[in-house]
């Protein structure tokens, strides 16, 4: 069981590189393949007692298939976004089911585990941390992409989407640990789940801190000429990226839970426990995701509550004025009316009368209003 004991560590690394912004974009990823590549085959590898079998050259999809059934082992092929052209071999080869090829081969899939005949075809979304010096509403936070994963009894077929999220340093991983990848497909196909979900806990303690982010903004006091309900752009395009999260982690929990609770051939009864422990993380990640949704609606209605009293308070100071510059607008409009007969017309003080009187009442009118908090 010392093997089994050692699962985790074989097929994580140590050390998580950090996704805030000290660190480099897209660092630790690959980008797409050379354009100029006649194929899309990243890696072709034949495995037999837990141990890579080198050649001179590496094997085609074809030979790596003659090599395990004449020798044994088992076959891991990786592509990158093959074309419907350079899939068609391999699927015949390996016998793969049409349906299941044409999702791989178009993308865009929601993630799930389906059974065809003797191969398991599995749906992984990655998610990918976007770093940003400010988030704004317009900032992108996560990047999407997807691993499709072909299991059968003597081969794992990886197809991989989008220019993140590659599987290079984990196949590395694992084969530095013989003993685990000894025990076939499943192992790889448990790394694979495990590695995918590790991305989505680093990504939801990066997107945690962008929430913590606006809601300190949201609920401080705003700067001297700044403005509250200014925020609602940004809540919403993380709102609109959490969602984007939610899709990839929600769909996987059934299969997880799938992998490990019901009993399957393809599956090494040793390592279907430990699907276990990845349908645990998951679950825990798909609550923090479901609780930033929340989060984020409160908010968002806060902000949103803030702007409304930030314009009654605005509405309040201008029927203020509107009271006080009433005043004089009505004194002088009854002595413009141009009368013969109008109260002290004719008295020489008659005119810084009126003009005090305008005084002391608008005077008054500001105090009463200062008193009651609307000016």
């Amino acid at each position: 069981m010392s093997m089994i004991r050692d699962l985790r560590a074989a097929v994580r690394p140590s050390l998580r590189p950090s996704l805030r912004k000290n660190s480099a974009p897209h660092s630790g990823y690959d980008t797409t393949r050379d354009p100029s590549a006649s194929s899309a085959v990243v890696d072709c590898a034949v495995y037999r007692d837990g141990s890579r079998l080198e050649g001179t050259t590496a094997p085609t999809p074809h030979k790596a298939m003659l090599q395990v059934r004449e020798e044994g082992g088992f076959a891991w092929i990786g592509l990158h976004e093959p074309t419907e052209e350079e899939f068609a071999g391999i699927a015949r080869e390996f016998g793969l089911h049409p349906l299941a090829v044409e999702d791989a081969v178009h993308a865009h899939q929601r993630p799930k585990l389906e059974r065809y005949d003797d191969t398991l075809f599995t749906v992984f979304k990655t998610i990918h941390y976007v770093e940003h010096a400010e988030l704004t509403a317009t900032s992108e936070v996560v990047e999407t992409g997807e691993v499709m994963c072909f299991t059968g009894r003597d081969f794992v077929i990886t197809v991989r989407h989008g220019g993140q999220g590659s599987l290079r340093a984990l196949r590395h991983r694992l084969q530095d640990d013989p003993e685990l990848l000894a025990k076939g497909p499943s192992a790889v196909l448990h790394a694979i789940a495990d590695h995918v979900v590790d991305g989505y806990i680093a990504v939801a303690e990066a997107v945690q801190d962008d929430i913590d982010e606006v809601e300190i903004d949201v609920f401080s006091t705003p700067a001297k000429g700044g403005r509250r309900g200014s925020d609602a752009g940004r809540i919403y395009q993380l709102k609109r990226e959490v969602l984007e999260f939610k899709r990839a982690v929600s769909p996987l929990l059934r299969p997880m839970q799938l992998l490990s609770e019901r009993p399957m051939r393809l599956i090494d009864p040793d390592i279907q426990k430990y699907f276990r422990d990845v349908a645990d993380h998951l679950a825990r990640v798909q609550e923090e995701v479901l609780g930033f949704d929340e989060l984020l609606n409160s908010i968002l209605q806060a902000n949103l509550a803030q702007a409304t009293v930030t314009q009654n308070e605005d509405m309040r100071k201008i029927t203020s004025w509107a009271a006080i510059i009433a005043v004089p607008t009505m004194i002088c409009g009854v002595y413009g009316m141009n009368f013969d007969y109008m109260p002290e017309l004719e008295w020489r003080y008659g005119y810084p009368l009126v003009l005090g009187v305008i005084g002391a009442v608008c005077f008054s009118i500001h105090r009463i209003l200062k008193r009651n908090g609307w000016l």
